[in-house]
């Protein structure tokens, strides 16, 4: 993370931030691609070697090692085109409205870059001038081409005598593999879980490791929603010596794409114990991490070694005065914002029906669904491209979809290898068995619906990005997008420029002042999701019981901090009201939610 922003931009999906670095890097700003599906890749690659006039040789998909070689082959394609549009921006002039001008005007008002900027613009000597711009010129560095692997996203198939292959032809370690090939020196950003396989791998390349210099080529990030996943991921990896470089912190629901549920944990609760045991991240790992340089004879410089992991938080922040919240009472490094820049062309790559689809987006629109084969909560907009899709092949004879890609096949409840969720085959076999059972008709409607919400992601993620660059027609894929329920406050279109300076507090505010706080959107989520478990759930199973009560406890602590935050004094354009009112509605609504769980205790 290079922080010469104090935010970056996290992955959305498999399509919307695929070229996000090409777009914004240039200018400095950090961003991630999701490099899940690599036969995507390839058609961006394609792309965007016809467009700057670089070789392109096709790896077809049975080619050996394909998928490591295709995410490798499209990295060290958006390198070059980084390279190319920032040494472009490098060498324009200073002028106002030049992309350089812009570069430096974008900066963080406390950023020392932008503090010699100004004092250039309004220098009279042009001695000094010619220095500053020269000083400034050689600071100028492109933002950081992140990748994201979804770490439980690990099929491994079959070779061609139906046996598995070896582990590292999984699909996130191959992920991995076409990562820590390419020229990239960045940041993979695992999340969706702990995979030992996956972590035990990334110790076979040597630019996971500091060199003599203590500069990592191939920094770590892990994704988490607590500290205690933060101290047993970071003890696993190392004990391979290998560092974690940020703890990147992300709201369990108020997020975009896969809610993983944090269990009723509120973000104000995770960030005061990541603020608070900050330095149990270094003390217990840095040992292990310098035993096992010793034991395989390397040199770890320690003196140039930064004390402790970077914290960052992302999900459902909204504006500046959230945003000092997070810097300066929970003393996170920077903030990352998603779902805001789904409506900034500039920066992600969206098709135009589905970004007017995002920008007239209200509330009731952006939805926690079911439509995700990996049975996970999946932040969802009503009515498109995809969910038509979906929805008209649901009482055909071939409801679902063919499953052309593949990376979701967890499922062998009909099957010896797994398949979608999503698929026709898996589709058709559940519905057979629903329609056996002894369940009433009303139970068996239900299921059947559940069964056919079911969404092709790996597909339909990506097609957006296909529409917009002009690879397909738009009536040839079927969008769907991830967006958190934060974009129903921001309308757009902005420019790249707009949105930065809303980030950072300057000018007017994208969104209205009633636009409800960060935790108390999250607050209000968390209570929702608990009142829909509920419903789904046997209040009279040990195992379930004993977990809503967990959930519960979890939830008063974390209202206990909410209801001391709303009476503190707020930043300017800080919504702390909003929270206390969501604190008196949560109490309420959660005294009524345990009376049932309460009367079986």
């Amino acid at each position: 993370m290079s922080l010469t922003h104090t935010f970056h931009i996290p992955v959305m999906g498999t399509g919307h931030s695929i070229d996000t670095p090409i777009r914004v890097a240039p200018w400095g700003i950090d961003s991630v691609i999701s490099i899940v599906d690599d036969l995507l890749v390839e058609r961006i690659r394609k792309h965007y070697a016809t467009e700057y006039n670089l070789p392109f040789s096709q790896i077809a998909r049975n080619a050996y090692d394909g998928r490591a070689r295709r995410i490798t082959a499209y990295l060290d394609t958006v390198q070059q085109v980084v390279q190319t549009r920032f040494d472009e921006l490098k060498n324009s002039t200073f002028s106002e409205g030049s992309p350089k001008h812009d570069y430096f005007a974008m900066l963080p008002d406390m950023s020392p870059l932008k503090a010699m900027w100004k004092n250039m613009m309004t220098e009279s000597d042009p001695a000094v001038v010619a220095e500053l711009e020269q000083q400034l010129t050689q600071s100028m560095k492109p933002g950081s081409i992140d990748v994201n692997i979804m770490s439980k996203v690990d099929f491994l198939a079959n070779d061609k005598l139906g046996k598995p292959l070896s582990s590292e032809f999984s699909d996130a370690c191959a992920a991995l593999r076409g990562y820590a090939e390419s020229v990239v020196e960045s940041a993979v950003i695992l999340s969706a879980g702990f995979n030992p396989r996956l972590y035990g791998y990334i110790a076979n390349f040597p630019g996971f490791y500091r060199d003599t210099t203590g500069h990592i080529k191939k920094k770590i990030v892990l994704k988490v929603s607590d500290f205690r996943s933060a101290l047993i991921q970071g003890k696993f990896l190392a004990k391979y010596g290998l560092e974690i470089s940020e703890f990147r912190i992300e709201s369990g629901l108020n997020c975009g794409g896969h809610a993983f549920y944090s269990d009723g944990r509120l973000l104000p609760a995770i960030l005061e114990e990541f603020r608070d045991k900050k330095d149990q991240l270094n003390s217990q790992f840095r040992p292990m991490v310098v035993a096992f340089y010793e034991k395989m004879g390397w040199e770890y410089p320690i003196d140039k070694v930064e004390a402790a992991p970077k914290i960052t938080i992302q999900g459902g922040i909204g504006n500046y005065a959230e945003t000092l919240r997070m810097l300066n009472e929970y003393d996170v490094d920077a903030t990352g914002w998603g779902s805001p820049f789904l409506v900034v062309p500039e920066a992600t790559c969206v098709d135009d029906e589905t970004l007017q689809q995002l920008i007239n987006a209200g509330e009731d629109d952006l939805y926690l669904s079911n439509v995700s084969p990996l049975g996970v909560p999946f932040n969802n907009l009503r009515m498109s491209g995809s969910e038509k899709w979906t929805s008209a092949r649901k009482d055909t004879d071939k409801p679902g979809s063919a499953c052309p890609k593949g990376f979701l096949k967890t499922n062998t409840e009909f099957t010896e290898s797994p398949i979608c969720t999503a698929s026709t085959q898996y589709q058709l076999l559940k519905i057979a068995e629903i329609q056996k059972s002894d369940a009433s008709v009303e139970k068996k409607s239900a299921q059947r619906d559940l069964v056919l919400d079911k969404a092709c992601l790996c597909d339909h993620l990506g097609n957006g990005s296909l529409i917009k660059l002009g690879i397909i027609k738009e009536h040839r894929g079927p969008q769907a997008v991830c967006p958190g329920p934060n974009l129903a406050w921001f309308k757009g279109p902005y420019s790249l420029r707009q949105m930065v300076d809303h980030i950072y507090g300057r000018g007017e505010s994208l969104t209205p002042e009633n636009r409800p706080h960060v935790f108390a959107k999250e607050l209000e989520m968390n209570v929702d999701y608990l009142d829909r478990i509920m419903l789904l759930s046997d209040l009279n199973e040990p195992k379930t019981h004993k977990y809503l009560l967990n959930v519960h406890k979890n939830l008063l602590e974390g209202l206990d901090i909410c209801e001391k935050l709303a009476g503190e004094t707020p930043y300017k354009g800080e919504n702390l009201d909003s929270l206390k009112v969501a604190v008196e509605r949560a109490r309420t609504k959660l005294e009524v939610l345990m009376q049932p769980l309460m009367a079986t205790a």
